[in-house]
């Protein structure tokens, strides 16, 4: 497959999960053989094996113009989100809410990156919520809130990939969510696909990108 200029498409997939070869691992790496089949490009970050601060106390998000300065390992994780046509959040339910790699991520990556100009508008988003019964609905909507949030695309592909077991051992032992979460990253390649193609006819965005920080005053019509 061959997308704009001869790039292949590239997903990026982000692992929210402290346990190595568990059903949040597994999962992902099964959409990433889907990706790979498709022939795209499929890239993985498993969140703990670097080193991610959680927000400090400076208190001076909501007012800096400038990218947040702990030294930690977000910066390259945000340019590898950056450089991504796609990306899917892979987490694990843990105390009936999201796993807490994935939170302090997802606050540093918003409040201290992304909020200045969206850089994600317009990439093809998607989720998957790995639990053993309860609260991976919840889940699956914050981290949904996040990606509208960031301007990100999302395809409707039938039920959202929430992927349970009840098992010690970790498996995709889901058929429907296993069913779901492969529609979605069917999806997520039909409209990168999509996104590029309409990008390399027009040399343009499929959605304005003029509207980028929610935080700038919107002028209003007064008629």
């Amino acid at each position: 497959m061959q997308g704009v200029h001869g790039a292949k498409p590239v997903i990026l997939g982000i692992s929210g999960s402290e346990r190595a070869g568990g059903n949040t691992d597994l999962a992902l790496a099964h959409a990433g053989g889907l990706v790979r089949e498709r022939g795209a490009v499929f890239r993985e970050v498993h969140l703990r094996d670097h080193r991610i601060s959680p927000c400090s106390p400076c208190g001076d998000c909501n007012n800096r113009t400038s990218p947040c300065a702990l030294p930690d390992d977000m910066p390259a994780i945000v340019e590898e989100m950056k450089r991504a046509d796609g990306i899917i959040y892979a987490v694990p339910v843990h105390g009936f809410g999201l796993a807490h790699l994935m939170q302090i991520f997802i606050e540093r990556a918003g409040v201290g990156y992304l909020r200045f100009d969206r850089p994600l508008a317009n990439k093809v988003g998607g989720i998957i919520v790995t639990g053993r019964r309860y609260s991976d609905a919840s889940v699956h909507n914050q981290l949904m809130d996040n990606l509208l949030l960031n301007r990100m695309i999302m395809v409707g592909s039938g039920f959202p990939a929430l992927l349970r077991n009840t098992s010690r051992e970790p498996g995709l032992r889901d058929p429907e969510g296993v069913d779901a979460l492969e529609r979605m990253v069917h999806r997520m390649i039909d409209m990168t696909l999509l996104l590029r193609r309409v990008r390399a006819s027009s040399d343009e965005s499929v959605l304005p990108l003029d509207d980028r920080n929610e935080r700038v005053v919107r002028a209003r019509s007064m008629s």
